[in-house]
């Protein structure tokens, strides 16, 4: 695994627009990504469009390196990753997102400097830009509509290279502030509460099934996500429901 410092350098090859320029660099910032190179600008630099729509992430625009042509901005890099939409009749090894990013890192890791090229919005990367790359990125979209933004782009492999560190927690419970989550001996408790209750009203009828009904029940709390909180508020839940009838 690299470094924290070590990642890829992200090319924009000829972007056509400030704002996606903007936009891009907003993606890469999500995602800790903060390397950015422009070649041959259509609407020049610095833009202001550009900075606008970066947001809080100007400090990459005003770092990023601008290149009059692609061999400038690829100079430093070892191997060089080329984004398309389309086949483009070169043999190259061609990965998904995942696939691209994985092996950047292990890349990295080894000393290497890895980059990742984006053509112009319009037309992407042309095959003499893209037979530079030593590989293919290919994102498996729609092939009627294949087209991706450069944002989107930027934003797509930003996170994937994010993933492939490690640091995507794939599910975790948002508990809320002082919702501390309901120990063991609160949901024995609000069970037993609830068996109390529902035995008194009649309800574990048939006898013969009354132990079945309340595995279920006592299945149906483990299964729920509770805070103490929540434990609370159906035992107030409860006692009111029975009230006066005790």
């Amino acid at each position: 695994m690299p470094t924290p410092g070590q990642q890829p350098t992200f090319v924009l090859v000829r972007p056509q627009m400030g704002e996606n320029i903007g936009a891009a660099a907003r993606a890469m910032w999500n995602f800790g990504l903060d390397r950015m190179r422009i070649v041959a600008p259509r609407d020049g630099w610095p833009s202001e469009r550009a900075v606008a729509m970066a947001s809080g992430a100007g400090r990459l625009l005003d770092e990023a390196l601008l290149s009059d042509d692609l061999a400038g901005a690829l100079d430093e890099s070892t191997f060089t990753f080329a984004t398309t939409a389309r086949a483009r009749g070169l043999t190259k090894p061609v990965f998904s997102p995942e696939g691209a990013m994985k092996l950047a890192g292990e890349k990295l890791a080894a000393g290497e400097k890895v980059a990742v090229m984006f053509g112009p919005e319009r037309t992407g990367l042309e095959n003499d830009e893209v037979a530079r790359a030593n590989a293919l990125i290919s994102v498996p979209v729609n092939p009627e509509f294949a087209s991706l933004n450069l944002a989107q782009c930027v934003l797509l492999l930003g996170y994937e290279w994010r993933r492939q560190q490690g640091d995507i927690v794939h599910e975790r419970m948002e508990v809320a502030r002082g919702g501390d989550i309901a120990t063991a001996k609160d949901v024995e408790s609000l069970g037993a509460h609830f068996e109390e209750r529902l035995d008194s009203a009649g309800f574990f009828y048939p006898p013969e099934k009354a132990q079945g009904m309340k595995t279920n029940l006592r299945n149906m709390w483990s299964r729920m996500p509770l805070t103490r909180a929540d434990v609370q508020m159906l035992h107030g839940l409860l006692r009111q429901l029975v009230r006066g009838k005790d």
